[in-house]
């Protein structure tokens, strides 16, 4: 269950990820502004959008490393559960030599 709700979220971050990075605009595009391209009648400005976006993106990136690691671990140990009956010694009977 822990497993596949932290899948769901490693996928909503990806795609936040993809999201972000396509939104922001080169380091070429800040040349137009400075010339009044219109890029600073945006909602956040000429460069306040930058650091909005850039910051959300570098949150998801660690959001991503960390879930990626942590995925890993669980998939990795996955296979290797054992229970308690498997490493429970069963006394084998004795058996008497005596002849037939």
């Amino acid at each position: 269950m822990l497993f596949t709700v932290l899948m769901v979220a490693y996928l909503l971050v990806a795609a936040a990820i993809i999201g972000l990075v396509l939104i922001q605009q080169g380091k070429g595009a800040d040349m137009g502004a400075s010339f009044g391209a219109g890029a600073s009648g945006t909602l956040f400005g000429s460069t306040g959008s930058g650091n909005f976006l850039t910051r959300a993106t570098s949150i998801c990136a660690v959001l991503f490393f960390v879930l990626s690691l942590v995925l890993g671990n669980m998939s990795s140990h996955k296979g290797k559960v054992t229970s308690d009956f498997e490493t429970i010694e069963v006394e084998q009977p004795v058996q008497d030599n005596l002849p037939q």
